[in-house]
């Protein structure tokens, strides 16, 4: 295990705080832009990623090994919070560093930590995290190699290992909910807010269960909006026109602002009772409505995990073996990365101290000079395979301080 890791997270998630406390510190994807170009400016931190989705949001930065700073001042600050918030916030609050951090990271890649086991879409919510920073250039080496091999890990405990037999992501769940408390869409007249990955995803959920379904697409936006074959179309400027008509509402957006205003829908005379459903974090729909007449509100809190079966819990200890087995990789990685630029130099210099032992030989052969030359550049190719072999088949069956020894001596060799 890598001594001294810089590798620090801190994170706010639903097993610690409502909606309301994680929607302080939710990030759209233009504020994680703007955040990540504020923190890559810090003395001290080599590279950052910001993970915000629904239920988490989680700050991760590879650092030096004297960084002092505060992450969750830094975030404060961001986020433009009044200073004296801050003593209160902190508490909902997780920090991991080092090989904690790097096992949350695998877990939760992998649907592990997530309120609905084994999710789906955590792993493209990993990915896109790491996207986005190397857009802004704010993630380095060591966070790429990290992301990578958790974004590995995840597919591969995906692949192998069943941890729920439950659809897995937020709006399956929802409908699971909404059936376990005596709801059907079969049949019935259904809008849903938002037309992106998952308005999309919701509105195609609710139309293969029988449900007539509109979605609703911004007048802004140029062009031809792609929404689900079979789904019919009204612009988000005349949603409440339709809404008293709907059985049920569900709002997916990144807005920052309410889709729904507690003022607006109070004007709207019901004659039936509506569901409404509201998958976004921050809010979507405000939490004042729930107290109007005819209306039963659910949020992403309302979604919790099913209770674990033996055999569940079965599978769960097999997806951390597999787990553990990929942390080991990373940790191989990163207890070379610092080699990787010596034992490049090693192997240079190997090269060329195996070429000047050959050349003489090799121009002694009765071969025309091109020959000769794509004959060194073969015989350079093999010694440069069978230095690496050496090397790294060596790095795999010493401890770490041996081969660290084994270096520093074949560097003294080619000393000059």
């Amino acid at each position: 295990m890598p001594e001294n890791m810089a590798i620090q997270m801190i994170g706010i998630d639903h097993s610690k705080a409502v909606i309301d406390v994680r929607t302080i510190f939710s990030f759209t994807k233009k504020k994680s832009a703007e955040a990540l170009q504020i923190l890559k400016q810090v003395r001290g931190i080599n590279g950052c990623i910001l993970i915000s989705t629904c239920n988490r949001m989680e700050l991760w930065v590879s650092a030096e090994e004297d960084f002092q700073g505060s992450l969750y001042e830094l975030l404060c600050k961001i986020r433009e919070l009044d200073q004296s918030y801050l003593p209160y916030y902190k508490d909902y609050f997780v920090y991991r560093e080092g090989r904690e951090a790097v096992e949350h990271l695998f877990r939760l890649a992998s649907g592990l930590e997530s309120r609905i086991l084994g999710e789906d879409q955590i792993i493209s919510q990993v990915k896109d995290a790491l996207a986005l920073a190397r857009e802004q250039y704010a993630t380095d080496n060591v966070l790429e190699v990290l992301f990578r091999t958790a974004v590995t890990a995840g597919k591969k405990v995906k692949s192998e290992v069943v941890l729920s037999d439950a659809n897995h992501s937020v709006i399956h769940h929802a409908l699971k909910t909404l059936k376990n408390a005596g709801y059907t869409v079969k049949g019935k007249t259904c809008m849903v807010i938002g037309n992106g990955a998952m308005g999309k995803l919701t509105a195609s959920l609710l139309l293969a269960e029988g449900a007539d379904v509109t979605v609703t697409v911004r007048q802004y936006r140029s062009g031809i909006v792609d929404i689900p074959l079979g789904c019919k179309r009204i612009d988000y400027g005349e949603r409440m026109g339709m809404f008293s008509s709907c059985d049920f509402v569900v709002s997916a957006t990144s807005s920052p602002n309410y889709t729904l205003k507690e003022e607006v829908v109070r004007d709207v005379e019901l004659k039936k009772d509506m569901v409404l459903v509201d998958l976004a974090v921050p809010r979507d729909i405000d939490p004042e409505i729930r107290k109007l007449p005819h209306i039963r509100m659910y949020d992403v809190d309302d979604f919790q995990i099913d209770v674990r079966s033996e055999k569940v819990k079965e599978n769960i200890q097999k997806a951390e073996e597999i787990l553990a087995s990929q942390e080991e990789e990373f940790y191989n990685w990163y207890e070379c990365k610092d080699m990787v630029p010596r034992i490049q130099k090693i192997k240079e210099e190997a090269k060329e101290d195996f070429s000047l032992r050959i050349q003489k030989v090799i121009h002694a052969l009765p071969m025309e000079e091109e020959d000769k030359e794509r004959l060194l550049g073969s015989v350079e190719g093999a010694a440069l395979k069978a230095v690496n072999k050496m090397i790294f088949g060596l790095r795999g069956s010493v401890s770490q301080r041996t081969f660290s020894e084994c270096i520093e001596g074949l560097e003294k060799v080619y000393e000059k």
